[in-house]
């Protein structure tokens, strides 16, 4: 029996195979670019010199309290430099990243600081008094640090609490040493952070990283974006939310400039596009309507293009239409927490620009094809785990297999295995595969509704909606209903200035849509939302289990 001539003598060894971790990014960065500005935040301009070099003092002053491999060390942190830092410096010793979602309650902060066994945590003082009522409520007795912004900004919708912790950050980092040799991670494997569900049934799930996704995101990220060198990034997505889609650590690959955003409004964002030639930002629909409806005297006239990556559902035509008009190219992306934030991406090919604009719209509103960096893709039937036909009809599961998909769940291995059921991540979206291999999701399994035995979608419905310009923002979810057991109901908020009727709204609808499709009822308020600009759908389906 003869032996594989390329596998005989042919060893992994140190010179030739290093585990993939994002730190290597601004490592690069630091020695190629060590001047060119890292970090923009108010009037504090930080080089990529000393953007490593505080990252290696937060990695030592985290090491010294004896926090390494398998430890989390949690922030509550807004778009600020500590938590860009937070990214490299915790890591770099072992530990486990885990972001915090701002908008939290303290129970819910409470939970996530046990089940992650929070062992350190940074907090801005702007939350020090939701803060202080979760360690009350939680079981762990973390290390506490102190953020004290020194570029808090007048307009913050919020005031700096007293100090609740044993250290103030700056101070803490500062009496450490600089010189830092990061030996994590031993394998690419290593966990690198923690990021939490939203939750909506239950407990939310700790969603878990490697080292190894988030250096391919890193990549994928630049390629995906359109990213030349030295791009300029606008922080609106919030940090903690898929660790910012791996934002934080990809501008390494390319030598970007970071701009922080502590809270997100129209001036702050037309000033920092004018003042520091932003190129690139991330953001949901809501963010989309804050530019757009800002009024003059906060808006600044720019001369460039600014790559906006939106991951909701696809933008109305007038939305689209209103953003191009603005300066603003609109980049669809799709993915999911347990896929480090966006795996798909809408590929604009070059020929669909000459389409007619009823055509074009209709390619800008698939989520598209597979990132870079994601193995596989396909709409699959959860049943048979068979693909789907490539028809753009045949509806199935949307399911993930790659690099960039989670380690899976913490502290949860039937959820973990039920989310990896046939080797296949199941991600609970339905949609369509295009002939061109394009995906267009359709709804999530829990929201499609089924009235009369007929398969409606609530996005399909939205989109009719969206088409009316006096609709600022629309959702739609099932209805209880005797006769047919559930029926669309529209939530819709109006554009300031507009007024309708519910008449108004289905009749709107009935000259787009199948009858059938049409909502039964609408009812005008504001929509719930998340802190990342989602709509919060099980919210408004509560509504009618305590009213039906």
């Amino acid at each position: 029996m003869s032996s594989n001539p390329y596998e005989t003598d042919l060893d992994r060894n140190e010179a030739n195979y290093q585990p993939l971790t994002p730190l290597a990014h601004l490592e690069r960065a630091a020695l190629v670019h060590p001047d060119h500005i890292a970090i923009i935040h108010g009037a504090m301009r930080v080089t990529y010199r000393v953007f490593l070099e505080r990252s290696k003092r937060l990695a030592n002053a985290i090491a010294a309290l004896a926090i390494g491999k398998g430890d989390t060390v949690s922030v509550m942190l807004p778009n600020t430099p500590a938590m860009l830092e937070a990214h490299h410096g915790i890591p770099m010793t072992g530990a486990v990243l885990h972001c915090i979602n701002t908008r939290l309650d303290p129970q819910a902060i409470a939970f996530q600081l046990d089940h992650a066994d929070c062992k350190v945590l940074i907090v801005d003082r702007e939350f020090s008094a939701v803060m202080a009522e979760a360690l009350a409520l939680a079981k762990v007795s973390p290390v506490v640090i102190d953020y004290d912004d020194a570029e808090y900004p007048e307009d913050a919708p919020f005031p700096k609490g007293p100090p609740i912790g044993q250290h103030d950050y700056e101070a803490f980092i500062l009496a450490a040493s600089s010189d830092f040799t990061r030996t994590a991670p031993d394998d690419e494997w290593d966990s690198i952070s923690l990021n939490y569900t939203s939750g909506t049934t239950g407990n939310p799930k700790g969603v878990v990283y490697h080292h190894r996704g988030a250096a391919l995101m890193g990549y994928s990220n630049v390629i995906a974006s359109g990213m030349g060198p030295h791009p300029v990034y606008l922080w609106t997505l919030p940090m903690f939310h898929c660790n910012g889609w791996c934002f934080p650590w990809t501008l390494g690959v390319v030598g970007g400039t970071h701009v922080c955003l502590r809270w997100v409004r129209a001036k702050a964002m037309y000033e920092a596009i004018a003042e520091h030639g932003v190129t690139h930002l991330c953001g949901a629909p809501i963010v989309m309507s804050i530019l757009l409806n800002a009024p003059d005297h906060e808006k600044r006239d720019f001369s460039h293009t600014v790559s906006f990556n939106t991951a909701a559902a696809p933008p109305p035509e007038a939305v689209l239409a209103g953003m191009a008009e603005a300066g603003f190219e609109v980049v669809h992306l799709y993915g999911l927490t347990e896929t480090y934030g966006p795996a798909v991406v809408n590929e604009w090919k070059a020929e669909w620009s000459a389409l007619e604009p009823g055509a074009r719209i209709t390619k800008k509103a698939r989520q598209g094809v597979r990132y870079p960096a994601l193995e596989n893709l396909a709409v699959m039937d959860p049943g048979t785990m068979q693909k789907t036909p490539a028809d753009g009809q045949t509806i199935g599961e949307v399911m993930f297999r790659g690099n960039i998909v989670m380690k899976g769940y913490l502290k949860n291995p039937e959820a973990s295995a039920e989310a990896f059921r046939g080797g296949w991540f199941h991600s609970g979206d339905l949609g369509v595969m295009h002939p061109d291999g394009y995906l267009q999701l359709k709804d999530r399994s829990k929201d499609i509704i089924i009235s009369g035995g007929e398969n409606i979608s609530s996005i399909e419905v939205e989109d009719a909606l969206y088409k009316h310009p006096a609709i600022l923002a629309a959702a739609v979810v099932a209805r209880p209903d005797d006769k047919w057991g559930e029926t669309p109901c529209a939530f819709v908020e109006l554009r300031l200035g507009y007024s309708l009727s519910e008449n108004d709204v289905i009749e709107h609808c009935r000259v787009l849509l199948a009858r059938f499709k049409c909502p039964r009822t609408v009812i005008f308020r504001e929509i719930p939302k998340t802190s990342t600009g989602k709509i919060q759908k099980f919210l408004l389906r509560d509504e009618f289990k305590s009213t039906d």
